[in-house]
């Protein structure tokens, strides 16, 4: 959480020498100031190919997988859990070159998914991101279902459990 609060750039460039990312080929190439917009990308190398020559879909799907829960953890913060729950893949065409995924987060997404998890009641959200390739065709589509839920309350919580060692008697 606490490189989430640093610098965009110092954040953006941790990501790439991250060995996730760096040893399949993927760039973080823009993260927004605002942590709102993130842009990624994908050279084709002879190591992320699959077998029929073309992108490696593990690598296609890599590249989009942290971002959405990382800009909702910014954005809401501390005190709220943010997990990926569930993904889809849906692969249009053979990626070949250069592919970019562009991600954009509303502010009113954010604050209406504030607004949902206020109470503490887990909220389940899509999002969606399409990779393209240079000429801007869609080479594969990537659903992520994101949990949010606002965290409870630590003092209400202590208010509720006895601590360790109180007995009712006292």
């Amino acid at each position: 959480m606490k490189l989430l609060k640093a610098q965009p750039g110092t954040v953006r460039r941790f990501m790439n020498i991250w060995p996730p990312f760096a040893f399949t080929g993927i760039r973080v190439t823009r993260l927004d100031p605002d942590y709102l917009g993130v842009s990624v990308q994908l050279r084709e190398h002879w190591w992320n190919r699959n077998v029929a020559g073309v992108h490696f879909g593990g690598s296609l799907f890599a590249m989009t997988d942290p971002f959405w829960m990382m800009l909702l953890l910014h954005h809401l913060g501390k005190d709220h859990v943010v997990w990926d729950k569930s993904a889809e893949v849906d692969f249009i065409k053979p990626g070949n070159g250069e592919v970019t995924a562009e991600f954009t987060l509303a502010k009113a997404d954010v604050e209406r998914l504030r607004k949902l998890a206020a109470n503490g009641d887990k909220v389940l959200e899509w999002f969606s991101v399409d990779i393209t390739d240079k000429t801007g065709a869609v080479v594969a589509r990537v659903r992520k279902q994101v949990y949010i839920r606002r965290k409870r309350d630590r003092e209400s919580r202590d208010a509720v459990a006895p601590a360790a060692g109180d007995t009712a008697a006292g």
